[in-house]
């Protein structure tokens, strides 16, 4: 089923999501297959499950937005292991949309994470996979993207936000 994804200016947004312990329940189960309908629906390349409203340290990324069933990825508990180069790209957020702006993160990552069954996995990637597995850590770690931007574009998008908020299309 479909969720509301959260905005920016939601407290869960900015705040370290919880790890998992449960493995291959239907409870979670069921939520990674909202995650994956949520995200489609919001053509995103990646959801974390902390941007509709639960804090888990749970991720889905599909850097092929659904044209590539071999492209999908669940990640829980994750973190990087290793990380090597550096990339500028145009990066947006499901939760904050609207707003693109460059942000630079490694080129090429190794993640460590689990499986929906609690298997450990080791994955790497490079350019746009190495930004989404960065993107999506991020989310689980309480951090949006805004927050690797200069204080002065992170100020000029909240201005804007605050405007759209006081305006009634900032839900």
């Amino acid at each position: 089923m479909v969720q509301k994804i959260l905005k920016y200016g939601d407290p869960v947004l900015e705040q370290a999501a919880l790890e998992v312990t449960e493995f291959d329940t239907p409870e979670l189960h069921a939520l990674i297959t909202d995650m994956w309908e949520t995200m489609y629906a919001a053509k995103g390349v990646g959801l974390a499950a902390p941007q509709i409203g639960i804090s888990k340290r749970i991720s889905v990324i599909d850097i092929s937005v659904g044209e590539d069933e071999s492209k999908k990825i669940v990640i829980i508990n994750p973190e990087v292991t290793s990380s090597e180069g550096k990339q500028t790209g145009e990066e947006g957020c499901l939760s904050i949309p609207g707003f693109r702006e460059p942000v630079t993160r490694a080129n090429q990552v190794t993640v460590r994470a689990q499986n929906e069954k609690g298997a450990v996995l080791e994955l790497s990637g490079e350019e746009l996979l190495a930004r989404a597995f960065l993107h999506e850590i991020d989310h689980l770690n309480g951090i949006l993207f805004i927050q690797h931007l200069s204080t002065l574009k992170r100020d000029i998008i909240r201005r804007k936000i605050k405007k759209l908020q006081k305006a009634g299309e900032w839900d």
